[in-house]
């Protein structure tokens, strides 16, 4: 089932991404049933569901990590045309490095843990194209500090640095280019309380400073309320309700919603 997803209530523009009636199954297991999202230039899009309801899966398609048996994906940016899932490996490399961040839950998937934290953001810069020294410094020293991460550390590796630093290393990497679009799976996951919360305050500043478009998806719906325009819902690969986030958080339509929505009340 396909949902329509309502138009935010500023922004009057064309949307930035564009997910059409995408469908993903591993052998008898339908990981995503005709799937479809939007997410206009500036807005932060959550995507909610527990365990095993496809929506990390679908943020693996929107970093182009997986092409679907079915559908299509579009960015609306001067240099991208078409059908990204299209495009051939080495075109989805400089897409992802140059147009598109992602933060993983994992940081050991985005991290190379025994480099040291500005090496890891100046990786970035290298495959986009940057080799000077100074510059890849100057650009991870930027990014780091955008990310809010103690530049005392900026030679310390990762695999050094607690669960929250290391998620800032993450995020200073995915910024590294200013992408026009930013992707974050559970990024909060496994962190303490408190710094859970300076992680989104982090984010959340990010967003209005840069107005960087984000897809976040959790099952924190904590997580969500705080930083998301608009969500959807989703259980079992399928969308089953999408819309505001005042209205999905304050009047819950579909059964599942609500008692997500309860339950964390």
């Amino acid at each position: 089932m396909t949902l329509a997803l309502d138009a935010p209530r500023i922004v009057q523009t064309r949307p930035l991404l564009q997910v059409q009636s995408v469908s993903k199954s591993y052998s008898d297991v339908h990981a995503l049933r005709d799937v479809s999202a939007i997410a206009y230039p500036g807005e932060v899009l959550g995507v909610v569901g527990e365990s095993g309801s496809g929506k990390s899966t679908l943020l693996r398609m929107m970093n182009l990590e997986e092409t679907p048996d079915t559908g299509s994906y579009t960015l609306d940016l001067p240099d991208v045309a078409g059908n990204l899932f299209e495009l051939d490996r080495f075109a989805r490399r400089m897409l992802c490095a140059t147009r598109i961040g992602i933060v993983y839950q994992n940081p050991h998937l985005g991290l190379l843990m025994k480099h040291s934290s500005s090496g890891n953001v100046a990786e970035r810069l290298l495959v986009a194209g940057e080799r000077s020294f100074a510059v890849l410094r100057e650009k991870a020293t930027t990014a780091l500090e955008a990310s809010e991460f103690p530049l005392e550390r900026l030679d310390a590796p990762p695999i050094e640095l607690s669960g929250g630093m290391q998620q800032r290393v993450q995020l200073a990497k995915a910024i590294a280019l200013e992408p026009a679009l930013l992707l974050l799976d559970e990024p909060t996951t496994g962190l303490d309380v408190s710094v859970q919360a300076l992680v989104l305050d982090t984010l959340k500043r990010l967003q209005q400073d840069r107005q960087i478009t984000m897809v976040i998806v959790s099952h924190d719906l904590g997580v969500i309320r705080t930083l998301a325009d608009r969500v959807m819902v989703m259980r079992r690969g399928a969308v089953v309700e999408a819309g505001l986030a005042d209205q999905i958080f304050q009047d819950p339509q579909h059964a599942y919603t609500q008692q997500l929505v309860h339950a964390k009340l």
